[in-house]
């Protein structure tokens, strides 16, 4: 495990224990106080309060960071080797472009963002060499990068092609043989939504991960490195801009369970015109999601 990650590991579960000293509504004090509780760098602090807060246990706007469940035992990070460190900063890259409004056409600082990050700068460019492949970043003629941002047609051109993709691992999944690991994977997600569903007024925050679960789920059957390659990043991408668009929130993800879940029946029945139907519903409703998120957080 990297050392950074480490030291974001321990911090998170430090913020743990200091969430479960507090009642439901307390509020947390201010990121620089968090950072001399957990002994880390408020850029830490932030990966722990994002955290915190996509899991449910806090509501963050701004300032505000409020707790609104107590700790359990399955919210610990184990401390064990880890993996997928490149994953890992995708993740934390685009949560710092969502959470700062980070807009398009910015100059990025290999050296500022190395310090921000904690990883070697000569990381930190392959990483942006790579995401230059998905039109996020470009080199800049005078050196160094630029952000290209997550514009209208960046967003609706991700749209598009994400629904190529995915309605072509639905094909695949009606295809895929009954011992396919990709069928019990569907029961599990299948009863993960149902649960959901029946607790959808309190946890209704917690549909971002099943959602990314059940996507990652279809795409699986999928054996190509580079549709691969570019579902990782745009999972990624909606991930994102739907855990941080918070308008209408409850009443989005309980339709989004519907979705998946008229999807999941289809599959199951093998019947691939009324998958494709209902996943080209699902689809068309992201796009809108993905569009309104842009509007709201202004990048459009």
């Amino acid at each position: 495990m990297a050392r950074s990650d480490a030291r974001y590991r321990e911090a998170y579960n430090t913020l743990l224990d200091h969430c479960a000293t507090l009642p439901p509504g307390a509020v947390l004090p201010a990121e620089s106080a968090l950072s001399a509780i957990a002994g880390v760098s408020r850029t830490v602090i932030r990966r722990c309060l994002s955290r915190l807060e996509e899991t449910g246990l806090i509501s963050w706007d701004g300032r505000d960071k409020r707790i609104l469940r107590t700790p359990a035992p399955e919210d610990r990070i184990v401390l064990a080797d880890g993996h997928g460190a490149s994953d890992d900063l995708e993740r934390r890259f685009l949560d710092w472009i969502l959470r700062f409004d980070v807009p398009a056409n910015t100059p990025l600082s290999v050296a500022e963002l190395s310090r921000n990050f904690d990883v070697p700068q000569h990381e930190l460019k392959e990483f942006l060499a790579g995401l230059s492949r998905f039109g996020l970043v470009a080199r800049r003629k005078q050196g160094g990068w630029m952000l290209l941002g997550f514009t209208r047609e960046f967003a609706v051109e991700l749209s598009d092609f994400r629904t190529v993709l995915e309605l072509n691992a639905i094909s695949h999944v009606i295809d895929a043989p009954v011992d396919h690991p990709v069928w019990p994977r569907l029961r599990e997600i299948r009863a993960a939504h149902l649960a959901l569903r029946s607790r959808i007024d309190t946890d209704f925050h917690e549909f971002s991960k099943l959602d990314e679960a059940f996507h990652e789920a279809v795409n699986s059957v999928v054996k190509n490195r580079f549709v691969a390659e570019f579902q990782k990043v745009i999972s990624l991408i909606f991930h994102y801009h739907y855990m941080w668009d918070k308008t209408h929130e409850k009443i989005r993800n309980a339709a989004a369970i519907g979705e998946h879940l008229a999807i999941i029946d289809a599959l199951e029945a093998r019947d691939g015109d009324a998958a494709r139907d209902a996943a080209r519903r699902h689809l068309k409703t992201s796009k809108t999601t993905l569009l309104s998120s842009l509007r709201a957080h202004e990048f459009a």
